[in-house]
């Protein structure tokens, strides 16, 4: 009888999901660019343009909730109630920029992309900022109409190529990851995949993800371009690439990004895919991850693996870095306020974090020097994979946290 009653109930669960997900959205993806904009004292949201393709590949359930807070969330009201039907949250190179002292002397703007379920009735999507004391810097609510005859149809003429690496066990409940081809010309394709598949084994090879790796489906996505590798400004090095990546972001030698959302996302339009992994053919040593944005990586550097992986720890989980610099303390954490990130704490309020782990495993307690700060900033560990490339895994904080997120979007 208990058996019977618990399928029940996990009937009734899915069945509710489904209605939910098909009570106010289509199998189609809404794709919304914006521009960020603005200074250290002032910033503004714009919509650039909406576009819209076939097949949504993101969550279907728990539409509303997020499981990590972010810098920032888009939330999809119903216009008629004002209904919350649709939340995600992001992290963006705009806000991280807006820490560096540049931004107290002049003005930039920086192209977002947003995907979300296409919704079936009118509807008010608002963005929303926050600063590093988790306060709202900035929101900006627009409406929607999903038969405004200006959204733009995408992948009507195809997809870019892809190979599908890994399927899933359930299609239906599954974290879609896509990598993309950056500095790789059409004839490197092979040395692509190549890379790409390396990528997958190293990621599999670390817990949680290992345990996982059937709820994952993955994609290879062949992007070719003009010139072979990556601009490097310092070096006077700049090249004709399919996302227009480059090193020294905010004039870090190692910080390698792409400002170019727009171009990724047109390399992406139609194919199923809801994260990405950019993977730069260079042997430079670099990369980058930002929250619900991209993970970037170099390939052809020895770290490669270490780091693709750091990267999708920021990415993918939110998680923050737990390094200090010895040299430099970067004031990223206001030590009055607790961190949303699940694997630092600042000992504000830190429940949430870590504390079940506390005295059941022998290797966790707080440990000081944690998010670019040697004072103040704790982590769970002596060492983790999102603290050197040396650690073989992720703490057990981060492989807490890491589970606790794969369970939101597959159970």
């Amino acid at each position: 009888m208990k058996y019977r009653i618990l399928i029940l109930c996990l009937l009734v669960s899915c069945l509710a999901d489904a209605q939910d997900f098909d009570d106010n959205f289509v199998d189609k993806t809404l794709r919304i660019d914006y521009t960020f904009s603005g200074n250290a004292t002032t910033q503004m949201v714009s919509v650039d343009e909406l576009s819209t393709f076939d097949g949504w590949f993101g969550k279907r359930k728990r539409l509303s909730e997020v499981p990590v807070e972010g810098n920032g969330q888009i939330i999809v009201r119903k216009h008629r109630s004002g209904d919350v039907i649709y939340r995600n949250s992001f992290s963006t190179l705009f806000q991280e920029w807006l820490s560096y002292d540049e931004a107290k002397e002049k003005s930039r703007s920086f192209e977002n992309v947003f995907l979300i379920p296409m919704p079936k009735d009118t509807v008010d999507i608002t963005v929303r900022l926050m600063d590093n004391r988790r306060e709202t810097m900035t929101t900006m609510t627009h409406t929607v109409v999903p038969r405004d005859i200006l959204i733009r149809q995408l992948a009507k003429g195809g997809t870019t190529p892809y190979d599908v690496l890994q399927s899933p066990a359930d299609s239906a409940r599954c974290i879609r990851i896509a990598f993309v081809a950056e500095g790789y010309k059409k004839d490197e394709m092979p040395v692509f995949l190549n890379d790409a598949r390396i990528a997958v084994e190293a990621l599999f090879a670390h817990e949680p993800f290992k345990s996982f790796r059937d709820c994952f489906s993955v994609v290879a996505v062949k992007s070719p371009s003009v010139d072979s590798g990556t601009s490097e400004p310092g070096n006077g090095k700049w090249l004709n690439t399919a996302l227009h990546s480059n090193f020294d972001t905010f004039y870090s030698d190692r910080y390698l990004t792409t400002l170019h959302l727009k171009d990724l996302h047109d390399w992406l339009a139609g194919i199923p895919y809801e994260h990405i992994i950019v993977l730069v053919n260079t042997d430079k040593y670099g990369g980058g991850g930002i929250l619900n944005s991209y993970n970037l990586a170099m390939t052809h550097h020895p770290k490669y693996r270490p780091v693709v992986v750091h990267e999708f720890g920021h990415s993918f989980a939110g998680l923050a870095d737990e390094y200090a610099y010895e040299t430099e303390d970067i004031p990223m954490y206001p030590l009055d306020v607790e961190p949303w990130e699940k694997n630092i704490t600042t000992n504000v309020d830190f429940t949430g974090k870590w504390e079940n782990l506390i005295g059941k495993d022998p290797t966790v307690g707080k440990f000081e020097g944690a998010g670019y700060s040697l004072k103040g900033v704790y982590r769970a560990c002596l060492d983790c994979r999102m603290r050197t490339n040396e650690n073989p895994d992720f703490c057990p904080a981060c492989k807490q946290a890491i589970t606790n997120l794969i369970r939101f979007y597959t159970e």
